[in-house]
């Protein structure tokens, strides 16, 4: 019988860890016959929590099966690069092949299983997960890299590893391979999502925002929805939605075009063209706020194919993970993550290019040039026209200076990539765990420390480092409030707006107290296009001609609470005559049954009532989930009839 061996070559690793040292060069990967296949895949070790599944695997059960193990971490862009690949061959292979993700985090706080089930959440993820927490798994596959992948045959040898990217190319053939030569198990494998039972929250996952205050707009990348939300600064009202919804790579109207998970975002001096970091389509995007279009400024749609990307003429310039933006002048900065680079885009001109890292990932500064820098993903420009940038995988905040060319140090670690904490202090003294947001306000940078769920001020002349808010994960309001992982952060008329990623909202956080509060969006259900709620159709009903109502009656599950921020809203169309041919309600902190006044006039029907509710814990009064309902009643008006129709439903209790 045929065995492959995957030759192990570090093809754009990006990230390593378990002492591995620092990355190497890509270089391609061969496949070729050997006698590997022969020696038994190593067991999993008891005591390990699995995600994704509601019981742990073994080897053994798997035996008949392809199995895949994706050692990975989940803030490593190359992990994320490869998760296209590996879901492509889910598809292709869905019987015969199982992938199993191996967690073995390099930060404190990815080892949490939470924040792995928060991640498995955020990426899609539809196949078992294990928290690697102590490399134990790791340890016992003699992994150096993530991300790594061990192919393991049906009979339970290890077929061979291979580290770092280009997955699908090398995988394929090798599995095709397999599914011919051996009789293969093609029992599907019973799995357990974690998002089963989940209720849906207007936001999710939301990246970064940005904060127009002469426009008196909030931009909201709600990156797992795949589009950009236009809210009232102040009052949280929803004014737009900028994407389908759905994911892909589309240019068009608001509802045609098509994101996947965008991120960063800047906004033309003008305030008519809004910039957007669309980071797995490897674009960014440009909005025409007026002509309410999408078009594509830099990009094409893929990975770059080499590495690191040159530069060129826009718009078909390949990008690698662009994660967030800064407009300066002519000049839109481009926190490119996956190639470790600033890029610049000189929008007078159409040319874009690296101006700031080698591409190569680690600490070191310098010329622009040759400085390595280690998974950018935030920026901003200070008073000086500084471009400052959240270096996320070294845990530090550095810049470079357009005028001398150069990337220095301002804060957090020197050392190397795995180096990283939560102290406060001057300089290389202040500990960082993976910021990914930054902005400017009189003076101070402010960052979302992500992995440690703070937002700290930087002097950006001194690098002295304080945390303003913010003390491990969770949700608070108040003088003394919680996040979870908030992953960006802007500011507008003296107070700071943040991305609380993992919370699902929009933070306002006043600079001058520490003080927090829950900026609830409502209205979105204006700018759905179709319903994509829940219908219920009832029995058919006689009702009696003349004044009547409608009462809505909604079962609120215990503790939770409708939201006192966002409010109720009821709008209904009629068939034939029955009644008013529709109207709309809305309605702060609502009280069911709610009674909503008709006049019914004769003859047979059906009316039509979409209901949006937003409803949430005692707890998390903030943080809004949102139940849509339409009702859908056949009418007949005759006399002898009910005074009323009757609207009822449960909420059934979400599982948070």
């Amino acid at each position: 019988m045929l065995r492959l061996a995957l030759v192990l070559g570090l093809v754009a690793v990006a990230c390593t860890g378990g002492g591995a040292g620092e990355t190497s060069s890509p270089s391609s990967s061969s496949s070729a016959p050997s006698l590997a296949g022969t020696v038994p895949a190593p067991e999993f070790p008891a005591g390990l929590d699995w995600l994704n599944i509601d019981r742990p695997l073994t080897m053994e059960q798997l035996r008949g099966k392809i199995v895949v193990l994706d050692f990975w971490t989940y803030g490593c862009i190359n992990c994320m690069h490869i998760i296209p690949d590996l879901k492509r061959l889910e598809a292709e292979h869905p019987d015969e092949l199982v992938v199993i993700g191996v967690h073995s985090a390099k930060f404190e706080n990815e080892a949490v299983t939470d924040n792995i089930r928060q991640v498995i959440l955020r990426y899609g993820l539809e196949h078992p997960v294990v928290n690697d927490r102590d490399f134990a798994v790791w340890n016992a596959w003699g992994t150096r890299a993530w991300p790594t992948l061990a192919l393991v045959d049906p009979a339970g040898n290890v077929v061979g590893t291979h580290a770092g990217e280009g997955v699908y190319e090398v995988l394929k053939p090798a599995i095709t391979t397999l599914a011919a030569e051996f009789e293969v198990d093609r029992t599907p494998l019973t799995v357990r999502l974690e998002g089963e039972g989940l209720p849906e929250s207007l936001l999710s996952y939301p990246g970064k925002v940005l904060a127009d205050a002469d426009g008196g707009r909030l931009f909201v990348a709600d990156s797992n929805h795949h589009r950009v939300v236009i809210a009232d600064l102040a009052t949280g009202e929803i004014l737009d939605l900028v994407g389908s919804g759905e994911r892909g790579f589309r240019d068009g109207g608001y509802r045609e075009a098509e994101f996947d998970q965008p991120q960063g975002m800047a906004l033309g001096e003008d305030g008519a063209t809004l910039y957007v970091a669309d980071q797995v389509n490897h674009a960014v995007r440009s909005v025409d706020l007026s002509s309410r279009t999408v078009t594509t400024l830099v990009g094409t749609g893929d990975q770059a194919s080499r590495y690191p990307p040159p530069g060129g003429a826009i718009p078909g310039v390949e990008l690698a993970s662009p994660w967030d933006l800064v407009l300066a002048g002519d000049w839109l900065y481009v926190a490119m993550a996956g190639s470790h680079q600033i890029w610049g885009v000189e929008l007078a001109s159409g040319v874009a290019g690296p101006v700031a890292g080698s591409g190569r990932e680690g600490v070191a500064n310098g010329d622009v040039a040759a400085a390595e820098l280690a998974q950018p993903s935030g920026v901003a420009v200070d008073g000086a026209g500084r471009v400052h940038f959240a270096d996320s995988e070294s845990s530090s905040m550095r810049f470079f200076d357009p005028a001398t060319r150069e990337v220095r140090h301002l804060a957090g670690t020197t050392q190397n990539l795995f180096d990283f904490g939560a102290a406060d202090g001057v300089g290389d003294a202040a500990r960082f765990q993976h910021p990914l947001g930054v902005t400017y306000l009189d003076g101070l940078l402010y960052v979302a420390d992500t992995y440690n769920h703070r937002i700290r001020t930087v002097d950006p002349d001194s690098g002295e480092v304080a945390t303003l808010a913010g003390d491990g994960p969770g949700w608070r309001d108040g003088v003394e409030p919680l996040f979870f992982e908030p992953g960006g952060i802007d500011a507008a008329g003296g107070m700071l707006y943040v991305a609380d990623t993992n919370n699902h909202a929009v933070r306002v956080l006043d600079p001058a107290t520490g003080e927090a509060s829950t900026l609830v969006l409502y209205g979105i259900e204006r700018f759905l296009d179709g319903f994509a709620g829940t219908e219920v159709r009832l029995d058919p009903m006689a009702v009696a001609p003349g004044v009547g109502s409608f009462v809505v009656d909604v079962s609120i599950p215990a503790g939770y609470k409708a939201n006192a921020y966002a409010p109720f809203t009821l709008e209904w169309r009629v068939s034939g005559a029955v009644a008013d041919a529709g109207d709309q309600i809305q309605m702060a902190e609502p009280t069911f049954p709610v009674t909503v006044p008709v006049e019914f006039f004769g003859g047979t029907g059906e009316v039509i009532a979409d209901m949006a509710v937003y409803y949430c814990t005692d707890a998390t009064e903030g943080i809004c989930l949102i139940e849509q309902v339409r009702f859908v009643v056949p009418v007949t008006v005759v006399d002898g009839g009910a005074a009323e129709v009757r609207l009822p439903y449960e909420i059934v209790a979400p599982e948070l």
